[in-house]
């Protein structure tokens, strides 16, 4: 079984997420994504207007979710290697938006020893949270 790990903020849940989330599933077969914690979102200076208990349950029920946990973004390194020691993914899908490498994210992945393939999955047009916010 091909597992792929997303993961985003996930604030107002929009068509680019749903693309988004639609592709990286359609690069295995089981879709892990991981929701950013408040304290996270916080932490990255972004505006907080859902708590991550009720955007993980709009995560969990688009189609395309097998699981959505509350975790570390990828720029949380050390809780980011957690959580990929624990879901064991054989792809990340890193959004358009991600500031993470992919080459950064494949040497998370070698810290939680792993050997994943990284993409990057390319945006959906018209669709920002920023923009929907303002």
């Amino acid at each position: 079984m091909k597992k792929v790990l997303a993961s985003g903020r996930f604030n107002i849940i929009h068509p680019g997420h749903v693309k988004y989330l639609e592709k990286a599933k359609s690069l295995g077969d089981f879709l892990v994504v991981v929701i950013a914690s408040d304290r996270t979102v916080k932490n990255r200076g972004k505006q907080l207007l859902f708590p991550a208990k009720e955007r993980k349950s709009l995560v969990k029920a688009l189609s395309c979710v097998n699981k959505a946990v509350i975790g570390y973004g990828i720029k949380s390194k050390q809780g980011y290697i957690k959580i990929l020691k624990k879901e064991k993914p054989s792809i990340i899908a890193l959004g358009y938006d991600n500031e993470v490498s992919i080459k950064e994210a494949k040497a998370l992945a070698k810290k939680a020893g792993l050997s994943c393939k990284v993409v990057r999955i390319k945006k959906y047009k018209g669709f920002e949270t920023k923009k929907i916010i303002k």
